[in-house]
């Protein structure tokens, strides 16, 4: 997996790269001029990512961009003027999102978990109530989310969504396919007979995953083990969201703030595999 090197410039090509493919929405006649454009603000909150300091809260965003980067966004106005205006790019920024997923024919797909807040809060926990849900896997019981994820071979995100941490992971690979994918690699979670079948009649996509250890006939050809060799580049990508960028957080005290938070994070990463 191999990343871009930047400098302190190329935050001026990211900005024209964003102006380009974000329009400005018209400005309504009366009332007061905005301090900052839209391509302003998703310009500092993908830089901020790209630049290895991504800080986990919009508060420590805005006193980042103060302090470093005041020459570039001279009139960034009140932290709460610079909330409410990341709150409202939230449409913009998924759609800069689905502007860079990367098609592919070959999707290796997994999910991650993501948890809201300690085990022992999650009975108190407010802020996602009733869309946050307990999740369970190898690491143990979780509350919160899962990212469910489809990347390319290279390690470019091609899908990606979010569902409640109780959400079987083979009920979301119809979700992950995208129109030119023709073959999707995955753990076991996504070999049950019946959702291959459904995603084979409705997609035409083939699903290779490891048989499962209560199969008595245990086959595999040699293709499928050169694909099923390749599912560890999603784990790169989970690792590259989690322990160098702050994807888990518990911070956000909306749901608004979460969507926020995740999506900003997938961009940085995505833009980081190189546009």
């Amino acid at each position: 997996m191999q990343t871009l090197v930047l400098e302190s410039h190329h935050i001026v090509d990211l900005f024209v790269l964003i102006d380009e493919s974000v329009a400005e929405p018209p400005h309504p006649k009366g009332g007061r001029p905005k301090l900052t454009t839209d391509s302003e603000i998703i310009t500092l909150l993908i830089w901020n990512c790209l630049t290895h300091t991504a800080q986990r809260t919009l508060k420590d965003i805005f006193r980042w961009a103060l302090m470093y980067h005041h020459r570039d966004v001279p009139k960034l106005g009140t932290y709460g003027a610079f909330v409410a205006h990341c709150h409202r790019l939230i449409p913009k920024l998924l759609e800069l999102l689905s502007l860079l997923l990367v098609p592919a024919e070959l999707q290796l797909v997994d999910s991650t978990k993501l948890p809201v807040c300690r085990n022992h809060r999650a009975d108190h926990y407010k802020v996602a109530a009733g869309l946050a849900g307990w999740g369970h896997n190898w690491q143990g019981a979780w509350f919160g989310f899962k990212l469910h994820a489809a990347i390319n071979p290279q390690g470019r995100l091609s899908a990606v969504t979010f569902t409640p941490a109780d959400v079987y992971d083979g009920k979301v690979t119809a979700r992950l396919v995208r129109p030119e994918t023709r073959i999707v690699v995955g753990d076991s979670h996504y070999g049950g007979r019946i959702d291959r079948e459904k995603l084979w009649r409705q997609h035409g996509v083939i699903v290779v995953a490891p048989v499962h250890y209560t199969q008595k006939t245990q086959l595999m050809a040699e293709w499928q083990q050169v694909l099923l060799d390749l599912r560890a580049k999603i784990e790169s990508t989970f690792d590259a969201l989690k322990e160098h960028l702050p994807l888990v957080s518990s911070f956000p005290r909306s749901l608004n703030g979460y969507l926020l938070h995740y999506v900003r994070i997938l961009l940085g990463y995505q833009m980081s595999m190189g546009y």
